[in-house]
């Protein structure tokens, strides 16, 4: 064996397992099932061009050379990015623990407490610092939020400001820059007109249906809006507001003045900067809102013992069932990161919060007063971590530079300096020394005043936060890394078994990606530093970009989209960018399959387009002719298709070609939804099939790790006359000569996680790549293979073959044994695995895909699971209710109990397969209520006797 070869570590069958897996589906070779798979016409001619494949030792060479170009200073940028300390505990057992990063989305409450009990501290900590009756479990960082909070206060206009047309959303001048990008660009296609001015001056016309503030502004000075917000109110004008969350510790909550939204970023809550992110955005508002909140939300319930249980309320994501009439296509959030941030909150506690609040102002005092001794004139009356300084910006910026610091220079005249809680006395004396020799003076050495503010201010924040007791309990590393392994164990991720969701993709994230990510010369990098401080950053995020445009099939590649769901959306404005280009504005009909995800309508009306289903024919696939005949009658005003290729149900639909001509025939585009493409990469791409841009998801077939519902990170790739219109970025200069405006925050989105991807190319290279899409499609025909006997196949190739996913049918399962689909998924947790995806794209069915980093010794167990619960489906009577099925999953405590009531013994219900017996996985609570959840809707932490 090369123990050199990455290959063999990432791809799971051994090469003498392929032959054996070959045999079971009815092939000679894996060739022959490649070509029995993918349609001629399709395949490419040649191999990928890429680097050759690197050993891991030494990948780990070159990317710890590669950081070495990165040049650390300290930064005092700020624009809502700030350097924070992550604590060690945090570190090393949540963010380098496999079993917090390889965790799934947490639609399997009973074996995701863990998961969702710091989300719910996530929540509850939003919750009260902003004053708000209700958060969400994160969503993808500030600017997005602040654009989710503009269309939610756009959903809910009442019903005269609807019929008035009232269109006008008023934005805080001082609000971030690239706050106002992406407002600028999700208003656009949905007709609302912002309003930039500054809030003095604001009229409170019927003519605006809400606002967004700043707090504090972006140059550091805080304004008291509670009037404001008052009259805002009294006029129907909704308030929302982007608050710094540390600031919060100090200030009053934006909810106690009457706000309807707050948004925000939780990076500074011990989030490494990793030039932009992934960083947890929050999302905070009044309950009578719930139903129009973006993003997921955790709330408390109960079980089947009437426990008190977790689960994600309001469950099924909106866009599912709302499609076109989506108001968000928010379908990630950054779980990994709110659990961090959340954590960091348990470990510090409000106490703790608060002497770092404390230590971050009084040090901004401290260096205010200092810099007014020098002679500088420092404009903000009142502030909490950043001051805004008259000085000469060219002559500071190069002695900062000199001395490895950076500020912000808004124009010619102004320094804007944000401090942090990293910042010393040592830092503090050496910034006094470049503003010192800027002017010939002496420094003065920052004086030891301890003066604040803030807490005499009527501002000052008077209501106490985070009394529960989880955020007073965990102080010391002990008591905290036993709360973090405790919460672990409820969780079943990647690290226990297999988790085979279909249209998901949870393969190996492997440790050599990973590490990377706890370099602090890849971590405490700002998104808005110089770029010749980050020429590692640069180059790597360079190369990453050819390799993805390279393996696509296109001309250009865009990475700042930090979800799937935001790479939908910014493919689809580059189209529309591309028509209004040409005069087209009028093209803006939007071909959808009925088989697509949900995020797909909602992206595209989100986009500023109409939607217009297309039928699915009796094998699954697209209609060919009632494609046709959508295109031909929408011709004039044809924008474009939307694709998943493979299919949302599993096949390469031998038709791709001519569905694309059809298409470009009458003058639209093609986007693909790259959800699939870990079927595609080294066999064929979306540029060979005919499609114009594509969104990957790098969370899925590139590696970067699910984190329990986040980071991810969607990237487009386009063909060449979609090239000029990439997004850009208000700050550093990205994309297109014509590029739409901003799609996320930072210029180049979840940067730090993109050296995972950037490392899973690396290792493979071409011939890695190839096997890996080769082995996915070996290992989903092998399974197809062995349960053909016992489940139906829903839909297959024209030979028969599935690609990288499947779906099996039991429909038929509830009419002849009462037995449901969702029985099946929670009986499956009673065998230690995590359900496929159920009932999506069809009701009553399960969507397995085992990736290729699966073995096929995991392959079988899994088989033998499902194979075993077929015939304790064919056991149960539609009569029965007390069978192994509807009480499933067993608990410990049930399994343990005194009092056995069950007609089945209690080896039959635990241990039901002899694999079990050494390495067995228990659920901490039993199948959990979602309606009562939802009728009782609670997500914080307050006790739940209240709300039963």
């Amino acid at each position: 064996m090369n123990t050199e070869s990455f290959a063999l570590r990432h791809i799971g069958p051994r090469p003498e397992d392929i032959s054996e897996m070959c045999k079971v589906i009815g092939v000679e070779s894996l060739d022959q099932l490649i070509y029995e798979t993918i349609p001629d016409d399709i395949k490419l001619e040649k191999k990928l061009d890429l680097p050759k494949a690197l050993s891991e030792y030494n990948f780990a060479s070159h990317i710890n050379d590669l950081s070495q170009k990165n040049q650390v200073f300290k930064s005092y940028i700020g624009l809502g990015y700030h350097e924070a300390i992550l604590p060690a505990v945090i570190q090393r057992n949540i963010l380098e623990n496999p079993g917090w990063y390889t965790a799934y989305t947490p639609y399997q409450a009973e074996i995701a407490q863990g998961r969702l009990e710091a989300l719910l501290n996530f929540q509850t900590v939003v919750s009260e610092l902003t004053g708000m009756e209700i958060a969400n479990a994160s969503l993808l960082d500030e600017s997005t939020s602040a654009s989710e909070a503009m269309t939610l206060l756009h959903a809910v206009r009442d019903r005269q400001q609807k019929k008035n047309n009232v269109i006008k959303f008023f934005v805080d001048e001082n609000v971030l820059p690239q706050t106002l990008a992406v407002l600028e660009t999700r208003s656009e296609p949905l007709n609302i007109e912002l309003v930039v001015g500054d809030p003095g001056d604001f009229d409170f016309s019927e003519e605006f249906f809400g606002v967004l503030l700043q707090y504090p502004g972006k140059n550091g000075l805080i304004r008291d809006f509670e009037a404001f917000t008052q009259e805002a109110i009294q006029n129907n004008i909704k308030v929302a507001v982007a608050a710094d969350i540390l600031s919060l510790v100090k200030l009053e909550a934006p909810g106690d003045w009457g706000a309807d939204v707050v948004v925000g970023t939780t990076q500074r809550f011990g989030i490494p900067l990793g030039y932009g992110g992934p960083h947890a955005a929050y999302f905070a508002t009044k309950e009578e809102y719930k139903r129009s909140l973006p993003g997921r939300i955790i709330g408390v319930t109960k079980d089947m013992d009437g426990e008190r249980s977790l689960r994600m309320a309001l469950q099924t994501r909106e866009q599912h069932i709302k499609r076109d009439r989506a108001t968000s296509n928010i379908c990630t959030a950054q779980v990994l990161l709110a659990v961090m941030a959340g954590m960091y909150a348990v470990y510090h506690g409000p106490k703790g919060l608060k002497f770092i609040a404390d230590k971050v102002h009084k040090n901004t005092v401290k260096l205010s007063d200092t810099l007014e001794k020098l002679g500088y004139r420092q404009e903000n009356e009142l502030f909490f971590d950043t001051i805004h300084v008259n000085a000469d910006a060219k002559k500071i910026k190069t002695l900062a530079e000199e001395r490895r610091v950076n500020f912000y220079y808004p124009n010619s005249d102004a320094v804007v300096i944000s401090l942090n809680e990293t910042t010393s006395d040592e830092d503090l004396n050496t910034i006094a020394e470049i503003f010192a020799d800027v002017i010939n003076e002496t420094s003065i050495e920052v004086s030891t005043i301890d003066k604040d503010l803030i807490a005499d201010h009527k501002l000052g924040r008077q209501t106490e936060f985070m009394t529960h007791e989880v955020f007073n309990s965990y102080h010391s590393e002990t008591a905290l890394m036993r709360y973090i392994k405790k919460l672990e164990r409820k969780d079943l991720s990647l690290n226990h078994s297999m988790i085979s969701l279909g249209s998901c993709t949870m393969k190996l994230n492997a440790a050599s990606e990973m590490l990377p990510l706890s370099n602090p010369q890849w971590g405490n990098i700002h998104p808005f530093v110089p770029k010749e401080q980050a020429k590692g950053y640069r180059e790597m995020l360079t190369n990453l970009e050819k390799h993805l445009t390279e393996i696509t099939g296109f001309a250009a590649t865009s990475l700042q989209p930090n979800s799937g769901a935001q790479g939908e959306f910014a493919g689809l404005m580059t189209i529309r960018a591309y028509h209004h280009s040409n005069n087209e504005d009028h093209r803006n009909i939007c071909l959808v399959p009925s088989s697509a995800h949900g995020t797909n309508p909602a992206s595209a009306v989100m986009a500023g387009m109409k939607v217009v289903v297309v039928k699915a024919n009796e094998n699954g696939n697209i209609d060919v002719d009632d494609l046709r005949a959508k295109a031909e009658k929408h011709k004039e005003n044809l924008a474009a298709l939307m694709v998943t290729y493979p299919s949302t149900h599993g096949v390469f639909e031998s038709a791709i070609i001519e569905i694309t001509d059809i298409v470009h025939d009458k003058g639209g585009q093609v986007y693909m939804d790259g959800a699939n493409m870990n079927a595609q990469v080294g066999l064929t791409s979306p540029g060979r099939i005919g499609a114009d841009v594509c969104h990957l998801n790098l969370h899925k077939t590139f590696a970067i790790p699910h984190g329990g519902g986040g980071p991810g990170v969607g990237p487009i790739c386009v063909a060449e006359q979609l090239v000029p219109f990439l997004p850009t970025n208000p700050v550093i200069e990205v994309g297109g000569e014509q590029g739409i405006s901003a799609i996320s925050s930072a210029p180049f989105g979840s940067s730090l996680v993109c050296l995972i991807s950037y490392g899973y190319i690396r290792m493979l290279g071409e011939q890695g790549l190839t096997a890996s899409t080769k082995t996915a499609i070996l290992n989903t025909n092998y399974v197809k293979a062995k349960l053909s006997k016992h489940y139906k196949t829903l839909y297959s190739g024209e030979r028969g073959r599935a690609a990288h996913e499947m779906i099996i049918d039991c429909r038929h399962f509830t009419k002849m044994y009462g037995i449901e689909v969702k029985d099946v998924a929670k009986r499956l947790i009673d065998y230690g695995f995590h359900a496929p995806t159920v009932s999506f794209p069809v009701a009553g069915t399960l969507m397995i895909e085992p990736t290729e980093s699966e073995n096929k010794e995991e392959l079988d167990r899994f088989c033998d699971a499902m194979i075993s619960i077929r015939e304790e489906v064919e056991n149960s009577s539609k009569d029965d209710e007390d069978n192994i099925l509807k009480n499933s999953p067993h608990t410990l405590a049930m399994i343990t109990a005194d009092e056995w009531t069950f007609p089945y013994s209690r080896k039959k219900a635990a241990f039901p397969l002899d694999y079990l017996n050494e390495n067995k996985f228990w659920p901490t609570t039993r199948r959990v209520d979602e309606a009562y959840g939802d009728r009782n809707l609670m997500c914080s932490c307050a006790p739940v006797e209240e709300y039963v």
